[in-house]
């Protein structure tokens, strides 16, 4: 029986940012110098509020109309974020920080996500009203800015045998704690397991720690492992322990190995004392924790599935109090909601090609219930191009179909969870080539829970995210279960989810009319857990991105 002991640090997860470095190379700038040839500076800006603020700057290259520039160019990047960045290219000659004076040789205007989705991003260096600079191009190529310790972690099986007995009435509660020696010579715990009740022999549950944690990448960094005996009143008992490093750990990578637990204090009274139990580790592991980037860089493709609520809740269309009500000055919040959201993915799709699915209406011609139907009618191509494609369907599907209901949304999560089947069929062949993403939105409660329960928890072992918007003023509290932040979801024959892969949002709760800010906060919150959602279901698979295509050589643009 396991017991509880209070976690070492918090365990809500800090917001993730990732640093990029983006390399730039540029190919027949124009000369602007008469007795000599352009000194081309790169200039980077992200738009905020509007306006284009300058972000980073390569160094000047003299003399070269075909520069690579040594300098990278560093920003932060979020997945969950549109980032609209500017490269310009400058042919600067003087010493003057400002670029008011210096010739302008081109520029490209695109996201961050296209840019470290599509790397290398080849293409033409254009003027400032959208023309081509005659051939000059530019190449930005982007890297992930992370350390090696920090991208591996250790996989450890400890177990424990004939430990001392610490309680006069029954057993010991052992636990386990792994120690790094800090540079002033103190210990700090970097890991500490669960209590194990009542047991002399305990096998304590497999555990991962990063190797940055760990030991800051010094294999050789003295390291302490602890056993303590717990007590309720939080006077834990030191049962022993004794000093090692992570490369004398890793001898148990061959087999399991063994340390006797020493207790100081019964060391220096008991001249026959030999130990107070033995330490085993069955097995350790080192494995690399591939991020978000070395996926997405990898040719790992996001695909976008949206899927609408067309029951009669919603109010009828005609009225100004519908949900689906199509006012000119106003998109509805489902168009709001699907352009926030979409506006985001689409840089992580190569073909832009986005199924588009309703549920819960009667459908022309037969005006026949559906819970799973293309928004644009065709139900062999439901593709739409674009977001603005899929938002043309939705208009012209409200226009078309007449609601009704119920809620059932199982129906849409098995139509996508197929298609993540197929990817997770072809991960043998093809690795990580595809994940999906479900956007569903609704505007009450799911009336088919238990079959929606057990969708999402067939669909957590694969490849497969799950957004679901509430819109409306509607009661939302059976979607929060399906968002397993409150424990793990379990269908009601006992079924657990092998990961969380819902998130769940109310509209409202970001809704400011002509905000597009609420637009942006929505699409930050409901995408935030995707990195790391990609992330668990390939780490789960032992799968590593796919090696990264080597860059295609540029064909100069026409003019």
């Amino acid at each position: 029986m396991a017991g509880q002991y209070p976690p070492v640090g918090g365990s809500t997860a800090a917001q993730c940012v990732t640093k990029v470095e983006l390399r730039v190379e540029c190919k027949n700038l124009k000369n602007k110098d008469v007795m000599s040839k352009s000194d081309p500076c790169a200039v980077m800006f992200m738009q905020a509020g509007g306006q284009w603020r300058e972000l980073a700057r390569t160094e000047n290259v003299q003399n070269c109309l075909d520069p690579v520039f040594v300098t990278p160019l560093k920003v932060d990047y979020y997945f969950e974020q549109v980032q609209k960045v500017k490269v310009a290219v400058y042919d600067v000659d003087n010493k003057s920080h400002t670029l008011e004076d210096d010739d302008f040789l081109g520029q490209i205007e695109c996201t961050l996500g296209q840019l470290v989705s599509q790397t290398p991003y080849i293409t033409a260096l254009l003027d400032k009203k959208g023309g081509k600079m005659g051939n000059s191009a530019i190449t930005v190529k982007s890297e992930e800015m992370k350390a090696g310790s920090d991208k591996e972690s250790v996989i450890f099986d400890f177990k424990a045998s004939k430990l001392d007995n610490k309680d006069t009435f029954g057993k010991s509660d052992p636990y386990l704690e792994i120690l790094k020696k800090a540079p002033d010579g103190t210990w700090q715990v970097v890991h500490r397991t669960e209590v194990v009740k009542n047991t002399l022999n305990p096998n304590w549950r497999q555990f991962t720690v990063s190797v940055y944690s760990l030991c800051g990448g010094d294999r050789d960094r003295e390291l302490k492992i602890d056993v303590y005996d717990w007590d309720s009143d939080g006077s834990h008992d030191l049962i022993g322990g004794f000093t090692t490093s992570l490369n004398d750990l890793l001898k148990a990578q061959k087999q399991e190995t063994s340390w006797p637990c020493i207790n100081p204090k019964k060391k220096a009274k008991k001249k026959n004392y030999t130990n107070s139990g033995i330490v085993l580790l069955s097995s350790i592991r080192i494995l690399t924790d591939y991020s978000f980037l070395d996926f997405i860089m990898g040719g790992t493709q996001i695909n976008l599935t949206v899927g609408v609520d067309f029951t009669a809740s919603n109010g009828d269309p005609r009225q100004p109090n519908s949900l689906h009500y199509l006012n000119p000055n106003q998109p509805t919040e489902y168009a709001q909601a699907i352009q926030a959201v979409g506006n985001v993915v689409q840089d992580y799709d190569s073909d832009k090609l986005f199924p588009a699915l309703g549920f819960g209406a009667q459908i022309p011609p037969n005006m026949e219930v559906s819970f799973e139907f293309a928004m644009n009618f065709n139900p062999q191509n439901p593709f739409c191009s674009g977001i603005p494609g899929v938002l043309q369907a939705y208009y012209n599907c409200v226009q078309n179909v007449r609601l009704y209901g119920p809620t059932n949304a199982a129906p849409i999560i098995h139509h996508v969870a197929r298609f993540a089947a197929s990817a997770q069929q072809e991960e043998a062949t093809k690795g990580a080539s595809a994940y999906y993403i479900l956007l569903l939105l609704s505007d009450g409660e799911i009336t088919d829970m238990d079959k929606t329960t057990e969708a999402v928890v067939q669909a957590s072992s694969l490849p497969m995210s799950i957004i679901i918007i509430g819109v409306g003023g509607a009661n939302f509290a059976a979607m929060n279960f399906l968002d397993g932040d409150d424990g793990v979801l379990m269908t009601r024959s006992g079924q657990k989810a092998r990961r969380d892969i819902v998130q769940f949002v109310a509209y409202r709760d970001f809704k400011k009319v002509s905000s597009t800010a609420s637009a942006e906060e929505l699409a930050r919150n409901v995408l935030a857990e995707v990195p790391r959602q990609v992330t668990d279901y390939y780490k789960m698979r032992n799968i590593q991105p796919r090696p990264r295509p080597a860059a295609a050589a540029a064909a100069p643009p026409t003019s």
